[in-house]
């Protein structure tokens, strides 16, 4: 697989990463051991970019990554997060917690669950409005000094707080959800943010949770318990219309020859090649479809066509049930 810098001086990192929270929690029934060979695949197709979070699964993520990674540490750029606050008594409960010493008990805490003597790429997972950003930076980049992480990121920060935190300590990556449904950082300042400082943009949920795979034509085919469910891109009527958009991207894909999925990570990667996807899957089917998107290469003309049939602000629903966690 071809490689992107993470940021103007970073590492160089596989063009796609792998995003292991559905292995845990989220997306329905979960199977260790088949995430554990979609993990062990990523890694022999050289997609050796791996994003986790504290709290996929309470934790229970962060050990299945340390688990699959333990015999070959070595190979992996491995990225991980802190910040969001949950309860275990009450899943759909969410806080945020930004201050110095939650960063580094946090980061302990990972540290141990992985299993590794340190972080690849250590993000804050959501912006805490109660402690400036320049405070948790700080004490992110004490991490870094201590050896214990190499390289300190962002997730979901507003172009304001992305500047503020990038004086205050070298910040390699932001990442957002990007995709053909999702263009918020087209149009918020985000992308001129990052660009203009030398960050790296990782784009996660870059099938818009799915339906951009075509897979997904009704809530039935969802598990009782897929958060996406209450999401509301899949609610009342706007799976319904959002189809409808990724039937004309179905179109473009049959002629191309390619899955739908292909398509639209390709029309990711073609957005700039400070861009790094990171389409989750627990499968190594969709794993092997995914990569395959590596070797697409979209002419203007197909750009244009894809552009048509999915417009900027076209999807139906907003991206989350509460849009307060985002673009802090």
């Amino acid at each position: 697989m071809k490689q992107r810098r993470l940021g103007s001086s970073g590492p160089l990192v596989s063009e796609f990463g792998l995003g292991c929270m559905g292995m845990s929690e989220f997306y329905g029934a979960t199977d260790d051991a088949e995430s554990i060979r979609t993990i062990h695949r990523a890694l022999d197709l050289d997609m050796t970019f791996l994003d986790t979070a504290d709290m996929y699964g309470f934790g229970r993520n962060e050990q299945l990554v340390g688990r699959a990674i333990a015999d070959r540490r070595e190979r992996v750029f491995l990225a991980t997060k802190f910040g969001i606050v949950r309860d275990e008594h009450d899943p759909t409960k969410r806080g945020v917690d930004g201050s110095p010493g939650y960063v580094k008990r946090a980061c302990d805490a990972s540290l141990k669950r992985l299993g590794v003597d340190h972080i690849d790429l250590y993000y804050q997972h959501r912006v805490d409005n109660a402690t400036p950003i320049e405070e948790t930076v700080g004490a992110m980049h004490e991490l870094v000094a201590a050896g214990k992480v190499r390289y300190l990121g962002l997730s979901e920060a507003s172009a304001a707080n992305i500047r503020k935190a990038a004086a205050a300590a070298p910040i390699a990556a932001l990442q957002s959800e990007y995709s053909l449904f999702t263009r918020d950082p087209d149009e918020n300042g985000v992308f001129e943010a990052v660009r203009e400082l030398g960050i790296a943009f990782v784009a996660y949920s870059p099938l818009g949770r799915g339906i951009l795979g075509a897979a997904i034509k009704d809530l039935d085919q969802l598990a009782p318990d897929d958060f996406r469910r209450t999401n509301p891109r899949y609610a009342g009527g706007n799976l319904d219309r959002n189809g409808a958009l990724v039937a004309r991207l179905e179109e473009i894909a049959r002629e191309l020859d390619v899955t739908t999925a292909q398509l639209a990570l390709a029309w990711v990667l073609a957005q700039g090649g400070d861009i790094i996807p990171i389409p989750g899957t627990k499968r190594v089917k969709y794993l092997e479809e995914n990569a395959a998107a590596s070797e697409i290469v979209l002419t203007p003309l197909q750009l244009a066509r894809i552009e048509a049939a999915a417009p900027r602000g076209a999807a139906a629903g907003d991206r989350y049930p509460d849009m307060s966690f985002v673009n802090r």
